[in-house]
């Protein structure tokens, strides 16, 4: 069955609390929390705090992106705080399979996320490795933004790739992701539809994150 994790990117920054609750209300599979340093994206988000906060809120796992510089400096303190899966870019790291083991050893769900403009050769050597692979259907710094329509041939050629491993390997589309294209991402595979403005802005959020989930 496709998931649906609604970004709290779009939810009520004065009541996060609430948003993490009401995301879990109308059925979401996963809390996404996206995690912006200001260096890598030019936007900046929240970090472990906020995270340790909203785990108080919901029995959800917490799907953490960082968009961070130097990930592996900070995958710990992230499971610390309560992320059940942790997903980073493997072009701001300096130590990617150390971040992913790192995160491992922790007991958690690890992966990666390729920007748009990103091949898939950054994420080859770690198919024996992650647990999740992200494709951002936008560039990764601000939310909704519209869907950049060639991602749709990576999604193809990433879940082959999945296929290859033989693994169990989730695949996460993030950004962009609207009730009227989800078909055409879960059709090539995608497992995992982040959903943000799409969710929190919708008239009937719990109808919506049915539709998506197809």
């Amino acid at each position: 069955m496709i998931k649906v994790a609604p970004s709290i990117l779009s939810g009520d920054f004065a009541n996060m609390g609430k948003s993490v609750e009401d995301a879990t209300i109308w059925g979401a599979d996963y809390i996404h929390f996206d995690v912006m340093d200001g260096v890598f994206v030019p936007n900046i988000t929240f970090g472990m705090p906020m995270c340790k906060a909203i785990r108080k809120h919901t029995a959800l796992p917490i799907d953490a992106h960082l968009m961070i510089t130097l990930p592996e400096k900070y995958v710990e303190q992230f499971c610390d705080a309560g992320a059940d899966i942790v997903t980073f870019h493997p072009d701001a790291s300096e130590n990617v399979a150390g971040a992913l083991d790192a995160i491992k050893r922790k007991g958690k769900r690890c992966g990666l996320v390729l920007n748009p403009d990103k091949g898939v050769d950054l994420i080859a050597p770690y198919m024996d490795r992650v647990d999740m692979i992200v494709l951002m259907g936008v560039f990764a710094g601000f939310g909704g933004q519209k869907f950049i329509p060639t991602v749709l041939d990576k999604i193809s050629q990433v879940h082959q790739m999945i296929v290859d491993s033989g693994r169990a390997i989730e695949l996460e589309l993030d950004g962009g992701v609207t009730e009227e294209n989800a078909r055409s991402m879960t059709d090539r595979g995608v497992d995992v539809l982040v959903g943000g403005s799409s969710v929190f802005r919708s008239a009937d959020p719990a109808k919506t994150i049915l539709v998506l989930r197809g």
